[in-house]
Protein backbone atom coordinates (compact mmCIF):
# COMPACT_ATOMS: atom_id res chain seq x y z
CA UNK A 1 0.00 0.00 0.00
CA UNK A 2 1.17 3.64 -0.73
CA UNK A 3 1.74 6.34 2.09
CA UNK A 4 -0.32 9.44 1.47
CA UNK A 5 0.86 12.43 3.79
CA UNK A 6 -1.98 15.43 3.90
CA UNK A 7 -1.07 18.93 5.79
CA UNK A 8 -4.02 21.31 6.92
CA UNK A 9 -5.51 18.04 7.76
CA UNK A 10 -8.30 18.22 10.74
CA UNK A 11 -10.83 20.03 8.60
CA UNK A 12 -12.07 21.58 5.04
CA UNK A 13 -10.90 20.30 1.71
CA UNK A 14 -7.50 18.81 3.41
CA UNK A 15 -9.72 16.16 5.89
CA UNK A 16 -12.05 15.45 3.01
CA UNK A 17 -8.98 14.56 0.76
CA UNK A 18 -7.55 12.41 3.74
CA UNK A 19 -11.08 10.31 3.80
CA UNK A 20 -10.85 9.93 0.03
CA UNK A 21 -7.29 8.94 0.11
CA UNK A 22 -8.46 6.48 2.87
CA UNK A 23 -11.34 4.83 0.93
CA UNK A 24 -8.77 4.60 -2.01
CA UNK A 25 -6.86 2.36 0.49
CA UNK A 26 -3.76 4.36 1.58
CA UNK A 27 -2.30 5.04 4.44
CA UNK A 28 -1.61 8.22 5.86
CA UNK A 29 0.37 10.64 7.44
CA UNK A 30 -1.43 13.75 9.09
CA UNK A 31 -0.49 17.23 9.75
CA UNK A 32 -2.02 19.88 11.44
CA UNK A 33 -1.34 22.00 14.62
CA UNK A 34 -4.50 20.10 16.78
CA UNK A 35 -3.59 16.89 18.09
CA UNK A 36 -6.92 15.91 19.52
CA UNK A 37 -8.92 16.36 16.20
CA UNK A 38 -5.74 14.70 14.24
CA UNK A 39 -6.27 11.72 16.88
CA UNK A 40 -9.98 11.37 16.21
CA UNK A 41 -9.59 11.78 12.60
CA UNK A 42 -7.27 8.63 13.05
CA UNK A 43 -9.52 6.76 14.45
CA UNK A 44 -11.78 7.38 12.37
CA UNK A 45 -10.40 6.13 9.38
CA UNK A 46 -8.71 2.83 11.14
CA UNK A 47 -12.13 1.79 11.98
CA UNK A 48 -13.74 2.15 8.66
CA UNK A 49 -10.85 1.40 6.09
CA UNK A 50 -8.19 -0.52 8.39
CA UNK A 51 -5.45 1.77 7.04
CA UNK A 52 -2.68 2.50 9.09
CA UNK A 53 -2.75 6.12 9.96
CA UNK A 54 -0.21 8.56 11.61
CA UNK A 55 -0.50 11.77 13.32
CA UNK A 56 1.82 14.16 13.31
CA UNK A 57 0.88 17.74 15.69
CA UNK A 58 2.76 20.85 13.83
CA UNK A 59 2.61 24.37 12.91
CA UNK A 60 3.42 24.73 9.64
CA UNK A 61 3.53 28.51 9.71
CA UNK A 62 6.84 27.91 11.77
CA UNK A 63 9.44 26.47 9.14
CA UNK A 64 11.18 24.47 11.38
CA UNK A 65 7.98 21.83 11.45
CA UNK A 66 8.78 20.75 7.56
CA UNK A 67 12.17 19.35 8.45
CA UNK A 68 10.68 17.61 12.01
CA UNK A 69 8.51 15.91 10.38
CA UNK A 70 10.56 15.06 7.33
CA UNK A 71 13.07 13.68 9.78
CA UNK A 72 10.64 12.08 11.94
CA UNK A 73 9.33 10.15 8.85
CA UNK A 74 12.91 8.95 8.08
CA UNK A 75 13.52 7.66 11.54
CA UNK A 76 10.25 5.40 11.28
CA UNK A 77 11.25 4.49 7.43
CA UNK A 78 7.99 5.74 6.52
CA UNK A 79 8.29 6.41 2.35
CA UNK A 80 5.76 8.97 1.01
CA UNK A 81 4.46 8.40 -2.42
CA UNK A 82 1.55 11.28 -2.31
CA UNK A 83 2.34 13.92 -0.74
CA UNK A 84 -0.56 16.74 -0.78
CA UNK A 85 0.06 19.93 0.29
CA UNK A 86 -3.24 21.69 1.98
CA UNK A 87 -2.36 23.27 4.64
CA UNK A 88 -3.25 27.50 4.42
CA UNK A 89 -5.53 30.04 5.49
CA UNK A 90 -6.40 34.00 4.23
CA UNK A 91 -7.41 37.18 5.77
CA UNK A 92 -9.42 40.09 5.00
CA UNK A 93 -8.83 43.66 5.00
CA UNK A 94 -6.90 46.49 3.39
CA UNK A 95 -3.17 45.49 3.50
CA UNK A 96 -1.94 48.94 5.17
CA UNK A 97 -4.22 48.23 8.24
CA UNK A 98 -3.37 44.69 8.46
CA UNK A 99 -1.49 42.56 11.22
CA UNK A 100 2.37 42.29 9.82
CA UNK A 101 2.90 38.74 11.78
CA UNK A 102 -0.41 37.22 10.34
CA UNK A 103 0.96 38.28 7.24
CA UNK A 104 4.26 36.83 7.62
CA UNK A 105 2.30 33.93 9.26
CA UNK A 106 0.59 33.51 6.24
CA UNK A 107 3.46 34.20 4.03
CA UNK A 108 5.19 31.25 5.53
CA UNK A 109 2.70 28.55 5.49
CA UNK A 110 1.38 29.29 1.73
CA UNK A 111 3.85 29.78 0.25
CA UNK A 112 7.38 28.95 2.45
CA UNK A 113 6.12 25.80 4.10
CA UNK A 114 4.78 24.26 0.86
CA UNK A 115 7.83 24.69 -1.30
CA UNK A 116 9.87 23.32 1.69
CA UNK A 117 8.19 19.93 1.88
CA UNK A 118 8.16 19.52 -1.85
CA UNK A 119 11.74 19.67 -1.92
CA UNK A 120 12.25 17.28 1.01
CA UNK A 121 10.23 14.64 -0.15
CA UNK A 122 10.42 15.28 -4.23
CA UNK A 123 14.02 13.85 -4.22
CA UNK A 124 12.99 10.65 -2.73
CA UNK A 125 10.04 10.22 -5.53
CA UNK A 126 12.47 10.88 -8.48
CA UNK A 127 14.77 8.42 -7.05
CA UNK A 128 12.15 5.99 -7.32
CA UNK A 129 10.55 7.60 -10.35
CA UNK A 130 7.21 7.34 -8.63
CA UNK A 131 5.19 9.77 -6.90
CA UNK A 132 2.37 12.36 -6.59
CA UNK A 133 2.37 16.13 -5.28
CA UNK A 134 -1.01 17.95 -5.19
CA UNK A 135 -0.79 21.55 -4.12
CA UNK A 136 -3.79 22.83 -2.83
CA UNK A 137 -4.03 26.49 -5.20
CA UNK A 138 -7.46 28.80 -5.84
CA UNK A 139 -8.94 29.93 -8.28
CA UNK A 140 -7.93 33.56 -6.49
CA UNK A 141 -4.12 32.60 -8.46
CA UNK A 142 -5.53 34.06 -11.39
CA UNK A 143 -5.90 37.56 -10.66
CA UNK A 144 -4.89 40.12 -8.03
CA UNK A 145 -7.29 40.08 -5.00
CA UNK A 146 -8.00 43.36 -3.29
CA UNK A 147 -9.04 43.00 0.33
CA UNK A 148 -7.21 40.11 0.40
CA UNK A 149 -3.98 41.09 -1.48
CA UNK A 150 -1.56 38.36 0.27
CA UNK A 151 -3.44 35.55 0.44
CA UNK A 152 -3.91 36.06 -3.10
CA UNK A 153 -0.35 36.21 -4.05
CA UNK A 154 0.35 33.56 -1.79
CA UNK A 155 -1.86 31.00 -4.36
CA UNK A 156 -0.71 32.84 -7.63
CA UNK A 157 2.88 32.04 -5.95
CA UNK A 158 1.66 27.83 -5.41
CA UNK A 159 0.19 27.32 -9.23
CA UNK A 160 3.13 29.17 -10.95
CA UNK A 161 5.58 26.73 -8.89
CA UNK A 162 3.52 23.56 -9.47
CA UNK A 163 2.92 24.36 -13.23
CA UNK A 164 7.07 25.06 -13.20
CA UNK A 165 7.84 21.68 -11.28
CA UNK A 166 5.46 19.64 -13.12
CA UNK A 167 7.16 20.32 -16.42
CA UNK A 168 10.48 19.58 -15.00
CA UNK A 169 9.66 16.17 -14.15
CA UNK A 170 7.89 14.87 -16.77
CA UNK A 171 9.02 12.11 -17.38
CA UNK A 172 10.65 11.28 -13.98
CA UNK A 173 8.18 9.41 -12.94
CA UNK A 174 6.69 12.12 -10.54
CA UNK A 175 3.21 14.64 -11.59
CA UNK A 176 2.18 17.74 -9.88
CA UNK A 177 -1.42 18.79 -9.50
CA UNK A 178 -2.77 22.35 -8.69
CA UNK A 179 -5.79 21.91 -6.92
CA UNK A 180 -7.83 25.06 -7.96
CA UNK A 181 -10.83 24.83 -5.85
CA UNK A 182 -13.38 28.64 -5.81
CA UNK A 183 -15.48 29.05 -2.61
CA UNK A 184 -16.34 26.26 -1.01
CA UNK A 185 -17.94 24.93 2.35
CA UNK A 186 -15.46 25.19 4.88
CA UNK A 187 -13.64 26.77 7.70
CA UNK A 188 -12.05 29.35 5.44
CA UNK A 189 -14.65 31.59 5.24
CA UNK A 190 -15.04 32.16 8.91
CA UNK A 191 -11.36 32.04 9.39
CA UNK A 192 -10.64 34.76 6.82
CA UNK A 193 -13.38 36.92 7.89
CA UNK A 194 -15.28 36.59 4.22
CA UNK A 195 -18.94 35.36 5.66
CA UNK A 196 -20.42 38.33 4.88
CA UNK A 197 -18.67 39.58 1.57
CA UNK A 198 -20.46 38.86 -2.21
CA UNK A 199 -18.08 35.84 -3.10
CA UNK A 200 -19.59 34.07 -0.29
CA UNK A 201 -23.02 35.19 0.89
CA UNK A 202 -26.34 34.13 -0.42
CA UNK A 203 -24.30 31.56 -2.83
CA UNK A 204 -24.65 27.83 -2.70
CA UNK A 205 -21.33 26.79 -2.49
CA UNK A 206 -19.51 23.31 -3.51
CA UNK A 207 -18.65 21.15 -0.65
CA UNK A 208 -15.29 20.40 0.50
CA UNK A 209 -16.34 16.70 -0.04
CA UNK A 210 -16.73 17.92 -3.91
CA UNK A 211 -13.79 19.33 -4.21
CA UNK A 212 -11.57 16.76 -2.49
CA UNK A 213 -12.72 14.14 -5.06
CA UNK A 214 -12.38 16.31 -7.86
CA UNK A 215 -8.88 17.01 -6.91
CA UNK A 216 -8.09 13.39 -5.70
CA UNK A 217 -9.49 12.40 -9.19
CA UNK A 218 -7.46 15.04 -10.99
CA UNK A 219 -4.06 13.85 -9.47
CA UNK A 220 -4.55 10.20 -10.09
CA UNK A 221 -4.98 10.95 -13.51
CA UNK A 222 -1.74 13.48 -13.64
CA UNK A 223 -3.35 16.65 -14.66
CA UNK A 224 -1.44 19.56 -13.85
CA UNK A 225 -4.05 22.15 -13.61
CA UNK A 226 -7.52 21.23 -12.02
CA UNK A 227 -9.83 24.09 -11.60
CA UNK A 228 -12.99 22.66 -9.87
CA UNK A 229 -16.41 24.04 -11.31
CA UNK A 230 -17.64 25.23 -15.12
CA UNK A 231 -17.82 28.64 -14.20
CA UNK A 232 -14.33 28.72 -12.17
CA UNK A 233 -12.69 27.56 -15.44
CA UNK A 234 -14.64 30.65 -17.43
CA UNK A 235 -13.42 32.88 -15.02
CA UNK A 236 -9.55 31.79 -14.07
CA UNK A 237 -8.98 32.06 -18.36
CA UNK A 238 -11.29 34.77 -19.17
CA UNK A 239 -9.25 37.48 -16.97
CA UNK A 240 -6.40 37.26 -18.94
CA UNK A 241 -8.47 38.85 -21.96
CA UNK A 242 -9.13 41.62 -19.87
CA UNK A 243 -7.38 45.00 -18.90
CA UNK A 244 -5.15 43.96 -15.30
CA UNK A 245 -6.76 47.15 -13.57
CA UNK A 246 -10.81 45.99 -14.63
CA UNK A 247 -9.67 42.75 -13.43
CA UNK A 248 -8.86 44.14 -9.74
CA UNK A 249 -11.86 46.30 -9.41
CA UNK A 250 -14.03 43.44 -10.19
CA UNK A 251 -12.54 41.25 -7.98
CA UNK A 252 -12.43 43.92 -5.12
CA UNK A 253 -16.38 44.56 -5.81
CA UNK A 254 -16.76 40.52 -5.59
CA UNK A 255 -14.77 40.69 -2.03
CA UNK A 256 -16.24 44.09 -0.79
CA UNK A 257 -18.56 42.63 2.31
CA UNK A 258 -22.48 43.35 1.35
CA UNK A 259 -24.38 45.94 3.85
CA UNK A 260 -27.10 44.39 5.46
CA UNK A 261 -30.54 46.09 4.94
CA UNK A 262 -32.49 47.56 7.71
Amino acid sequence: METALVTGASGGIGLEIARVLAQNRFNLVLVARRQTELNQIKDELIAKYGITVKVIAKDLSLISSCEEIYKELQEENIKIDVLVNNAGFGDYGFFDESDWNKDYRMIELNIASLTFLTKLFINEMTKRKHGRILNVSSTAAFQPGPLMAVYYASKAYVQSFSEAIANELKGKGVTVTALCPGATVSGFQKAASLESSRLVKGRKLPTAKEVARFGFEAMMKGKTVAIHGTLNKLLAFSVRFFPRDLVSAATRFIQEKTKEKN
